[in-house]
C-alpha cells in the first residue's frame, strides 16, 4: 500500500495562503496514479483479509423441531479479490478511489442443539460478491511540510452473501440461512471501511521520509517543502516546492526571487519535474556565502606532459619583470569568486557566468607567498547536466574568459598576452577540480559528478528519466518505481 500513497502524497494540500513562486514544480500524471493503484491493491487485499468476523449465536423456532440453539464460530476469510479498481482525479478537489465487483470467500464451523439433547455440527462456507468500496483521499501537510494522508467519506456495500452448510443436519441450518446471511453481511460491511482507513493512515510514518530538507554536503542543504496548494486538473496535478539551497544551520534569503514558470503540457511519463534557474542560483549564493568557491592552483595539478608550467620561467616570458626578480621559482594562483555566480537556462544550453579574482603568487625559498598581480576575470562556463539514480549531476567546460588588471606588484604589463595561458591553466586544473574533487570554483555540490538529491518520497527510483533544458528551467520526465 505504501507505493500508491507515496504517489498520492505528492498531492498534499497546504493552507490556502500562497507564498513565493516555487523553485521546483512537479506534475503527477494519470499514468503515475495508475501505477500507484496497481501496487496498492495487493496490500489493500491483505488489509481486508485481516477482517475479524465475530462469532454469532442465537435461538430460533423452527417448525416441526421447535426451538433450535445455533452458533457459528471461527469464520475466517480464505480468499479476497479486487478485480476492478480505479483512481481518479476530481478537478479542484482531490483524488477518488473506487473498487467494484470485489468478492470474498469465508469458512467457519457451525453447531446446533435442539430437542434439548440432540446436537449436530459441521462446516460453513460463505461467498460474498458484489462488494463495492468508494473513498476519497484527503492529503494534508504537517508543520514540517511533510505529507499526512487520511481516508474520508468511505462507503462500503456488500452485494450478496451466499451461505452453504456442510455436514450432518445441515438441512436444519438451511431453514434459516437467510437470516445468518444478513447478519454476516452487516458484520462484514461494518468492518471494511475501518480497514481502508487504517490502510491509509498506516502510511504516515513512512511518508515522513519525504526529503523536505535534504543535506547536500557539509556546506549546504536543499529545501523541498511545498509552497502552495496543488492544482488538480482532469489528467494531472501540479504542485510547487520551494526548491531552495541554504547554508546548513543558517537559512538566509538570497537577493533575488523565484520567477514564475509553467510546465509544458505533457503526460506520457508518470512524473515531471521542473527545476528553475532560481534553484541553481540559490546554490551559487549559498556556496559563495560559505566562502568555498575558491581554489589554489599549483604546478602539480597541471599534467606533466603540458608545456605550460606554473613557474616564473613560463610567466616571465610574458612579463619579464617576474623572471628578473624571481628567477626559476614555482608559482601558485588563487582563483576566488567576487560574487555568487549566475546560471541561466536557454533551450538545450546551460551557461554559468562567474566573476573571479585571479591572484598570482611566487613561492619564496622560505615558503612564503609573494603576490605578483591580481586579475579581474569574467568567465563563461557551459554545463552538461544529467541524472544519476535519484540525483541531478553534471560536468562543466570553460567557454571563454576576459580579464583586466586589478593590481600589479611587478610593474605594468599587457594583460591580453596572459589570456591563452590562463585559459589553458584553468582548463587543465580548475575545471577537472570542479567536476571531480571536493573543491569547487563555479558550480555547487561537493562533487558535480556526485550530484545533489532530487525531491523523493520513500524508496523512489527514477526509470527512463530524460532531461531537457528549456527557457529558465530544466525539465525531467520520468517514470518511477518504489522498492519495499
Amino acid at each position: 500500500m505504501l507505493a500508491v500513497w507515496c504517489v498520492l502524497a505528492l498531492l498534499v494540500p497546504l493552507p490556502l495562503s500562497q507564498s513565493a513562486n516555487p523553485g521546483v514544480k512537479v506534475r503527477l500524471t494519470q499514468k503515475g496514479l495508475e501505477y500507484g493503484r496497481q501496487l496498492g491493491m495487493a496490500t489493500l487485499q491483505s488489509k481486508l483479509k485481516s477482517i475479524k468476523v465475530p462469532d454469532m449465536s442465537g435461538k430460533v423456532r423452527v417448525k416441526v423441531v421447535g426451538k433450535v440453539e445455533y452458533s457459528v464460530t471461527g469464520v475466517q476469510i480464505t480468499n479476497i479479490g479486487l478485480p476492478t479498481s480505479t483512481v481518479g482525479l476530481v478537478p479542484g478537489t482531490g483524488v477518488s478511489l473506487s473498487i467494484r465487483n470485489a468478492y470474498m470467500s469465508l469458512r467457519g464451523r457451525w453447531k446446533v442443539k435442539f430437542c434439548r439433547f440432540l446436537k449436530l455440527s459441521g462446516s460453513i462456507d460463505l461467498a460474498v460478491s458484489g462488494l463495492t468500496i468508494t473513498t476519497q483521499i484527503k492529503l494534508q501537510s504537517d508543520k514540517t511540510g511533510r505529507p499526512v494522508v487520511s481516508s474520508v467519506n468511505c462507503v462500503a456495500r456488500v452485494g450478496r452473501v451466499k451461505v452453504k452448510f456442510h455436514g450432518r443436519g445441515s438441512w436444519l441450518y438451511n431453514l434459516f440461512r437467510s437470516k445468518i446471511g444478513k447478519v454476516f453481511r452487516k458484520a462484514l460491511q461494518k468492518q471494511i471501511c475501518p480497514r481502508v482507513d487504517k490502510a491509509v493512515s498506516d502510511m504516515n510514518p513512512r511518508l515522513r521520509t519525504l526529503n523536505v530538507l535534504a543535506k547536500v554536503d557539509r556546506f549546504a542543504e536543499i529545501e523541498y517543502s511545498m509552497v502552495g496548494s496543488p492544482v488538480v486538473a482532469k489528467q494531472s496535478i501540479d504542485f510547487g516546492l520551494k526548491g531552495q539551497f541554504y547554508n546548513i544551520g543558517k537559512h538566509q534569503q538570497p537577493p533575488f526571487a523565484a520567477p514564475p514558470f509553467a510546465l509544458p503540457a505533457q503526460n506520457t511519463n508518470m512524473l515531471y519535474m521542473g527545476l528553475s534557474s532560481f534553484t541553481a542560483n540559490s546554490a551559487g549564493f549559498v556556496y559563495n556565502n560559505a566562502g568555498v568557491l575558491s581554489i589554489y592552483i599549483t604546478d602539480d595539478m597541471i599534467p606533466k606532459k603540458s608545456p605550460i608550467r606554473l613557474t616564473t620561467k613560463t610567466f616571465g616570458a610574458l612579463i619579464p619583470e617576474i623572471a628578473k626578480r624571481f628567477p626559476n621559482r614555482p608559482m601558485k594562483i588563487l582563483v576566488k569568486t567576487v560574487k555568487a555566480p549566475k546560471i541561466t537556462f536557454e533551450p538545450d544550453n546551460m551557461t554559468l557566468q562567474a566573476m573571479v579574482t585571479l591572484t598570482a603568487y611566487v613561492i619564496q625559498t622560505n615558503g612564503t607567498l609573494q603576490p605578483l598581480f591580481v586579475l579581474n576575470v569574467d568567465t563563461s562556463v557551459s554545463g552538461h547536466i544529467y541524472i544519476t539514480g535519484a540525483k541531478l549531476a553534471g560536468t562543466v567546460s570553460l567557454n571563454k574568459l576576459s580579464n583586466t588588471l586589478g593590481k600589479s606588484y611587478v610593474g605594468p604589463f599587457q594583460v591580453k598576452s596572459l589570456g591563452n595561458i590562463l585559459l589553458l591553466v584553468l582548463k587543465l586544473t580548475v575545471i577537472p577540480q570542479v567536476n571531480v574533487t571536493v573543491q569547487k570554483l563555479c558550480l555547487p555540490t561537493v562533487s558535480l559528478q556526485k550530484g545533489f538529491p532530487l525531491p523523493a518520497l520513500g524508496k523512489m527510483n527514477l526509470v527512463n528519466a530524460q532531461l531537457h533544458i528549456l527557457k529558465d528551467y530544466m525539465l525531467i520526465g520520468t517514470d518511477v518505481r518504489f522498492t519495499p
